[in-house]
């Protein structure tokens, strides 16, 4: 859900909205028509070619000119051409242009970042009726962007676009709503508008709506209704699929969330969203290979779709890579490699840093891929610990029976099997009662003190 967000420049199909505003594709003020009419009349009399009139289908040609510039669309993005356009066709009331200019004016892309000239441009294309217009004039009064801050005025102005109908400005709101971004974080009424705008077909909005549920974000947790959204964005009823729903839908599959599992369907719907470039899908596509989950087994395979997505940097799948070089599966064993990877992943997502901190902490302990540091072994096992791993804290308290990269000290050994014996270690509950026999009723006191202060720290 942690995808960069951009909200002016969205082709689509034109509203209904957008089809009934009599002044939305308003071409000229009466003084240039006037200026246009006299050059005619005078070309005529001199027979030369006339002035050619600001037509409708021409302003739509720029303002499309200035988008495919912003998106690099059959051309080279380029932001300042972009804008060029999109002047052109905003001088001559042209809504849409007129919006996307103070999109580039608020974000600074093409030119100096003004929110005042923002503000300008919003306004213009607001006077014309543009929802989505209106709602980036509500977001200008949310932040305070060439506007006094203003809540009342920034729900008041996005309110009143989304109740225009338009699914994006909709999505959007309920986007704002979840995130405080420019009006009051409220999650009722975050999910009040993701579910407007998948009424109407919002594949964004379904994906966010399905994703709520799978969750149980602000409504109750219900896998079935997840699917059901995840479904709809997907295509699976027909129509273009989003990428990130599909990859979601192969994960309700492949773990049996409201659906029965079912590792085939989840190699289906992973596929398409990896036709689309979606890195999670690769990854999920690498996990199916390595373990044969709806497809032979082939590490080769794993290590295609795995090296795919770390291209995009993706985590979880740097982890998985490195994993494949720990184990020499579907690439030559190389702890260089693996410990490349892990660190890569370190720099990554917390629940990523920790899963690679573990391997990490062996590679230093065993002397792989890198010189042999029971030190810097330790320093790793505290640092995983410290997210309160079971196994972290069992492993730590070994290091403190023998010694390993530390010194030999039974009390905080004993603190640390105790700490994983509290989450379910069996292992752990077994050393702490053997290691406990053997101490005195003194120190027994001091690792109880200890596991207390470190308890009571973690819950704080």
């Amino acid at each position: 859900m942690n995808e960069n967000r951009v909200i002016a420049l969205v082709r689509r199909p034109p509203s209904a909205l957008e089809k009934a505003e009599p002044g939305a594709t308003r071409v000229l003020s009466g003084m240039v028509k006037d200026t246009l009419v006299l050059a005619q009349a005078k070309a005529e009399a001199q027979n030369v070619s006339p002035l050619p009139p600001y037509t409708s289908a021409g302003l739509e040609s720029w303002y499309q000119k200035g988008t495919d510039h912003y998106w690099g669309w059959s051309v080279p993005k380029d932001y300042a051409q972009a804008v060029y356009w999109f002047r052109k066709a905003a001088e001559q009331g042209h809504a849409k242009a007129q919006d996307n200019l103070g999109w580039c004016y608020e974000r600074g892309d093409g030119l100096p970042q003004d929110y005042a000239q923002a503000f300008h441009w919003y306004r213009k294309a607001v006077e014309q009726g543009s929802a989505l217009a209106q709602f980036h004039l509500g977001r200008c009064y949310g932040k305070g962007h060439g506007v006094p801050q203003d809540y009342a005025q920034a729900v008041n102005w996005c309110r009143m676009a989304a109740e225009q109908g338009d699914e994006n400005v909709q999505e959007e709101l309920g986007w704002c709503y979840a995130f405080g971004d420019g009006v009051p974080q409220d999650y009722a009424q975050a999910v009040h508008w993701y579910r407007k705008a998948a009424e109407q077909g919002h594949h964004s909005a379904q994906n966010t709506l399905g994703w709520y549920y799978e969750k149980g974000l602000s409504v109750s947790q219900d896998y079935a209704q997840a699917v059901h959204w995840y479904r709809k964005a997907a295509g699976a009823e027909g129509g273009w699929g989003y990428a990130t729903a599909q990859n979601n839908l192969g994960d309700c599959y492949a773990f049996g969330r409201g659906v029965a599992q079912d590792y085939t369907q989840a190699v289906h719907w992973y596929r398409k969203a990896a036709e689309q470039d979606r890195a999670a899908a690769w990854n999920n596509l690498g996990d199916c290979y390595a373990f044969g989950r709806g497809v032979p087994q082939d590490h080769t395979q794993a290590v295609h779709w795995y090296r795919k997505a770390v291209e995009l940097g993706y985590p979880a799948a740097q982890n998985s890579l490195g994993l494949c070089y720990a184990e020499g599966h579907g690439v030559p064993q190389d702890y260089g490699q693996a410990v490349y990877w892990f660190r890569k992943a370190t720099e990554q997502r917390v629940e990523d840093e920790v899963y690679a901190q573990c391997f990490l902490r062996l590679f230093y302990d065993k002397g792989q891929g890198v010189p042999r540091d029971g030190a810097q072994a330790v320093h790793l096992c505290h640092k995983v610990a410290e997210q309160e791993k079971a196994n972290a804290e069992f492993n730590l308290g070994w290091c403190y029976v023998y010694g390993r990269g530390v010194p030999k000290n039974p009390v905080i050994a004993c603190k640390w099997f105790r700490l994983a014996a509290d989450q379910g270690h069996s292992g752990a509950k077994e050393q702490f009662a053997a290691l406990s026999a053997l101490m005195s009723a003194a120190e027994l006191a001091e690792s109880a003190r200890l596991h207390e202060e470190y308890s009571k720290r973690k819950r704080s």
